[in-house]
């Protein structure tokens, strides 16, 4: 089984930048900006190009203005320019070929799916049946979309990332996750991350109650017997 660190941190680079647009949108519409590019500040920003330069004050003679930059005299062409390598030669030493495959770890279903159930099974008897029945469908909707290949590879590593968030009680970063699933991913989560979304809050809950439980149940021995004073 597959491993998945919790964090946000884990998301690769890629999947912050430009995706998909949605399915429904033109095809010369511009694609749009992940949710997590969304919600990070940008850096400095940069000196417009078309800004104005002061001129200089010792009366030496000012640059054009321009609002590009500046042209690149180009080398003639060399007569010993590369040339594509004969038929039957091999390659470079140290040269990879552009045709290497990627090996990437693949997201397991059982890493996924597996604590999804057994929270839902911690939820059920202090949550409605129908309420856990219908989380119960929707995860069955997750699991044939999962193994009918549906599912990208940026939303099996995030609802990774959220069931580990799930594990470690850290609600905020979960619902976050789920946040950013429905933003970027929209017509391949819809079906079911609604019952992601109800678990989670079922969870939440769940956890607040026992904590609830424990504190009232440690209260009482710690206070003393009405009549008798502790020995100094």
């Amino acid at each position: 089984m597959t491993c998945c660190p919790a964090g946000g941190a884990e998301v690769e680079m890629a999947e912050l930048y430009v995706k998909p647009g949605n399915k429904e949108r033109g095809w010369n519409d511009p694609p749009q900006f992940s949710y997590g590019l969304q919600t990070q500040t940008g850096g400095p920003k940069r000196t417009p190009l078309t800004k104005r330069v002061a001129a200089p004050q010792d009366g030496s003679p000012r640059a054009p203005e321009t609002s590009g930059p500046p042209p690149v005299d180009h080398p003639p062409p060399s007569s010993k320019a590369s040339r594509p390598p004969p038929m039957g030669s091999c390659p470079a030493t140290g040269v990879e070929p552009p045709s290497s495959p990627v090996i990437e770890s693949e997201t397991l279903i059982e890493d996924v799916l597996r604590p999804l159930e057994q929270a839902l099974e911690d939820c059920r008897g202090h949550t409605k049946k129908q309420v856990c029945d219908d989380i119960s469908r929707r995860l069955a909707l997750l699991q044939e979309q999962w193994a009918g290949g549906k599912l990208s590879i940026p939303v099996k590593k995030r609802m990774a990332l959220l069931v580990q968030e799930l594990l470690h009680h850290q609600w905020e970063a979960a619902d976050d996750i789920h946040r950013s699933l429905m933003v970027d991913h929209v017509t391949e989560v819809s079906q079911w991350m609604v019952g992601v979304k109800r678990l989670i809050a079922e969870k939440r809950s769940l956890s607040s109650e026992e904590a609830k439980e424990e504190k009232s149940t440690v209260a009482p021995e710690n206070q003393t017997i009405p009549g008798f004073q502790q020995s100094s």
